[in-house]
């Protein structure tokens, strides 16, 4: 996938996002995120957009921490989160492609990872605020949970940050069944190390997720349950309860 179509997503993500959220009321409950009002949803995912703004629109080359929230509830956070995804949209459309600026995670250009990025922090919690409002979620495109699917193995859990560890050396193997799609997670003491396996036979593992990947994507944000689970229960467990980023 290229920048523009992660812009393209992002602009489409953000907009259901804010309507989601202003059916469901800022004071209804997140299911998928316990102790969540629809308003810490709109906090977080707002004060996220401004974050990675400042870094384009700025371009500062190192880390920084996020702002706080405004004082607002009610229509006006409604409001206040659709100017945060639009000043977003706007940095990240008019920045050049060469920008430099921070960037947390391997990629073809800062400009490439901040679009990237924000594309699937907003579609996961599009997903959350739906599940706020009820009825069905907006669907996922399968090439795009393959991707997400790719940033989250291979990008986050590359990071020290990784709390999914395991005493001794496991194999997990994640496997997208529409996309041809596959993973290899080696597990120890260290953060994961994944590999791509699409179409090769990467060996034995002891436990696979699978699923189609718009199920998949979101089982591994912890937000739905693994369609299937193959092999050692205590490797999904392990993910379950350990994989949530910080």
């Amino acid at each position: 996938m290229d920048t523009s179509q992660y812009l393209e997503i992002l602009d489409r993500e953000g907009r259901l996002l804010a309507s989601a959220a202003e059916r469901a009321g800022v004071d209804a409950a997140v299911p998928a995120c316990p102790g969540w009002r629809v308003r810490d949803l709109l906090r977080h995912t707002g004060v996220v957009h401004h974050w990675a703004a400042a870094f384009v629109a700025d371009r500062h080359t190192g880390g920084r921490p996020m702002g706080e929230p405004p004082e607002l509830d009610g229509a006006g956070l409604v409001a206040w989160y659709r100017a945060a995804h639009r000043h977003l949209m706007d940095t990240l459309t008019g920045a050049p492609s060469d920008v430099e600026c921070f960037t947390f995670l391997p990629a073809p250009s800062p400009l490439a990872f901040w679009a990237r990025r924000q594309a699937h922090e907003t579609a996961v919690h599009r997903y959350d605020a739906e599940g706020a409002r009820g009825g069905e979620p907006t669907p996922l495109a399968t090439d795009f949970a393959v991707d997400g699917i790719d940033e989250l193995l291979r990008g986050f859990h590359a990071r020290p940050k990784s709390r999914v560890r395991t005493a001794t050396p496991r194999v997990l193997r994640v496997r997208a069944e529409d996309a041809d799609a596959a993973w290899t997670v080696r597990l120890s003491q260290e953060p994961p190390v994944a590999t791509r396996d699409d179409g090769a036979d990467a060996g034995p593992a002891e436990c696979e997720l699978a699923g189609p990947a718009a199920r998949l994507y979101l089982a591994l944000w912890n937000r739905t349950p693994v369609p299937t689970v193959t092999g050692d229960p205590a490797l999904a467990a392990l993910w379950r309860e350990t994989s949530g980023i910080v």
